[in-house]
């Protein structure tokens, strides 16, 4: 939520610098707003309810340094955003919002913190309306719901939401897939994951975190507690939908093996897409105070749980967590493990059959495909591993070839960015897993 809080200060500075009023608001304001003394005005909390008032005061110039409000907005009321602000060709994906807020209380997420506990959703009618409003633009492509956890509501998802987009996906012709993020139990519910497959979903983003136990305790992560967590991520790639992960090292109740318990659980999933932080303390969530309590702060958070450090005193010992992080990163983002693991996710994924994957004969499609062929197939360390699964997807699972090379693109930048970030760091990647 806040990774530009470096870029907003210079903007500030700028600002003031030449007498610029500044108006401010959204998550990094709402749950940082005492670091920002230079800003006019500070307009918190959700924009529905604190923004008018800011205008309504501005128009009567009564103007007011701080805005906040302990109410949830009726998001029913959320207006359709204005699309025709931006050049629609530059985006790949584009963002709309079914739902705020998440009925569980993870101690590390301010998700609740922003949002409240019960989710909050809008009408089928409405989400068609937005649905409808990036069509008219001429954008055809991938739409993600940004909302953090999409079945918070599960009943009106199957009764209302899911059957309106889907009928309306059938009668434009599926211009359109979605993509989303929810929580773990979805995998115990067929009939949903069905219907999300069936309207147009593809892939979905899950916080996983850890498959230890006693971590996932201290999180309060009840709702991945008790399960076969591998199964459940199977469950639901063979239902159609490719799962994303999130993943944390740095719990208090993390072991020194964590690490290769972490890399060996993301290699058996077949999550290709394994997003993994080290644990950090956003401001003013349960894990904030606690620590904050505990005297174990020591700075302050950017928001990017990637960059090889944390900004409290971990229980384990700091330099075995950093080389710990690093460690499970180049294992997963090397050629030879992520090549497998792509594999394995082919192996259980059961795309929908009305769905055809093919690589559409557009030009941005082949081209890169063919840059693929140069970059990885001639010129890249993992040439041997790019033509094996190319020819192991054609023998084995030739209507998934699209779905590998896409992945082969996305572990080249994955692994490109990891190596930026540590290029002059040595790391033992050797590995049991």
């Amino acid at each position: 939520m806040s990774v530009q809080k470096e870029s907003v200060k210079e903007v500030i500075a700028r600002c003031k610098a030449v007498g610029v009023r500044i108006v401010a608001g959204g998550p990094l304001f709402t749950t940082e707003y005492e670091a920002f003394d230079d800003v006019d005005h500070l307009v918190l909390n959700e924009a529905e309810i604190t923004l008018p008032l800011f205008f309504e005061d501005f128009r009567n110039g009564t103007e007011r340094h701080f805005y906040a409000t302990d109410q949830w907005a009726d998001i029913r009321n959320t207006p359709i955003p204005l699309w025709s602000l931006i050049n629609i060709k530059h985006y790949a994906s584009i963002n709309i919002q079914y739902s705020r807020g998440c009925p569980f209380n993870c101690e590390f997420c301010d998700i609740t913190l922003l949002y409240g506990r019960t989710p909050r959703t809008k009408d089928a009618d409405q989400i068609i309306r937005e649905i409808e409003s990036v069509y008219a633009t001429g954008f055809r492509g991938q739409i993600f719901f940004v909302d953090d956890n999409f079945i918070g509501n599960k009943k009106k998802l199957k009764d209302e939401i899911l059957p309106a987009i889907l009928e309306w996906m059938e009668m434009k012709g599926h211009p359109f897939s979605f993509n989303t993020q929810a929580s773990i139990e979805l995998a115990d519910h067929k009939d949903l994951m069905d219907m999300m497959v069936r309207a147009g979903f593809d892939t979905v983003f899950i916080g996983i975190e850890t498959p230890h136990e006693q971590s996932l305790t201290e999180c309060s992560k009840f709702q991945n507690k008790n399960r076969d967590l591998l199964d459940s991520v199977k469950k639901i790639q063979q239902s159609g939908l490719e799962v994303q992960g999130g993943f944390i090292v740095g719990f208090d109740n993390d072991p020194p093996s964590i690490f290769d318990i972490q890399a060996r659980f993301i290699q058996a999933s077949g999550i290709v897409t394994a997003m993994v932080g080290i644990l950090i303390a956003l401001p003013h969530t349960r894990l904030y105070e606690r620590l904050k309590n505990e005297r174990r702060l020591i700075k302050e958070t950017s928001g990017n749980n990637t960059d090889f450090s944390t900004n409290f005193i971990p229980r384990m010992d700091y330099d075995l967590l950093i080389s710990g992080y690093k460690k499970v990163l180049s294992t997963i983002y090397s050629p030879k493990h992520y090549y497998e693991r792509i594999k394995i996710f082919l192996k259980q994924y059961i795309p929908p059959k009305n769905k055809k994957i093919s690589l559409k004969l557009r030009h941005n499609y082949l081209s890169a495909f063919f840059k693929s062929i140069i970059f990885l197939g001639i010129k890249g360390k993992e040439r041997f591993h790019y033509w094996e699964l190319l020819l192991w997807t054609l023998l084995k699972r030739p209507r998934l070839f699209p779905v590998a090379v896409r992945h082969a693109i996305y572990g080249f930048h994955f692994r490109k960015i990891f190596e930026k970030n540590i290029m002059e760091i040595k790391i033992d990647t050797s590995s049991d897993i």
